[in-house]
């Protein structure tokens, strides 16, 4: 069931994970939770696959937690039970943040809850101009902080906008997310494949390992307590980088006026 309600289509060094319950919006039943967690924890060992698509099938990306769906009885407390759906859910956005890929999400239509923060735990978002996204928790008489909001809103969008979504549910469209730097672009829907993957393949254009520590040390810098502390980690990763053979090659390739023909090493 897990390789139905998540499609993975290989497109060379690209992965597309295409959320699949259109007739459930994509929301988050515990066979599509468990995928998505599994899938996102796998690439850490996978450095064939370079940058990763998300999108959704269907009329939406993904309309948050399933409420409907069957979860298994358990001799735990209902307090257990709802902290182990909490920690189920909330393993996607670790693990979506730890792969060492780009994940670019592709945003149609509803992206609510749960599925806003598979937006927000992405790197990049482009959106179709139907894509419309709220932090549904407190619509529904609990606190409006879940799943990773509370973290990324705020450095994604400031403190005021995060705490207008936040504390009312209300939803953002496509432009006004545009304007707030929440997405990259807007193209039609029917262009939005095309645009991600001709992100992704520019992506490509770099050195393996040179995009999977960037990607790092973006994670790393928007949590730096200063200055120095973000400039360490980029030392860092420059230190490494400047050994590689990759490096090298890039170099020559630069002085020799031609593409580099990078070896991951």
């Amino acid at each position: 069931m897990a390789e139905e309600v998540l499609l993975v289509e290989r497109r060379g060094e690209v992965e597309v994970a295409t959320l699949n319950r259109p007739d459930a919006l994509n929301a988050l039943d515990p066979v599509l939770t468990a995928a998505l967690s599994g899938y996102f924890e796998g690439l850490k060992a996978r450095p064939d696959v370079r940058v990763v698509l998300l999108r959704g099938a269907g009329r939406a990306f993904c309309a948050g937690l399933d409420i409907k769906a069957e979860r298994s009885e358990s001799d735990e407390t209902p307090v257990l039970r709802t902290l182990a759906t909490q920690t189920a859910i909330g393993n996607i956005y670790r693990a979506m943040r730890a792969c060492p890929q780009p994940i670019i999400a592709l945003g149609h239509g509803a992206a609510c809850g749960g599925g806003f923060s598979l937006l927000l735990a992405s790197d990049v978002r482009i959106a179709a101009p139907s894509l419309r996204m709220n932090a549904a928790y407190i619509k529904v008489g609990l606190g409006g902080c879940d799943m990773a909001s509370s973290y990324f809103l705020p450095r994604l969008v400031g403190a005021s906008l995060a705490a207008e979504l936040i504390l009312t549910g209300r939803f953002i469209d496509a432009e006004r997310a545009l304007a707030r730097g929440l997405v990259s672009r807007i193209v039609a829907e029917d262009a939005l494949f095309d645009a991600g993957m001709e992100l992704a393949n520019e992506m490509l254009l770099t050195a393996p390992w040179g995009l999977r520590l960037s990607k790092q040390a973006l994670n790393l810098a928007l949590d730096a307590p200063s200055l120095e502390a973000a400039m360490a980690v980029e030392d860092r990763q420059q230190v490494i980088l400047a050994a590689t053979e990759d490096h090298r090659e890039a170099m020559a390739a630069f002085l020799e006026k031609r593409p580099p023909n990078y070896a991951g090493r």
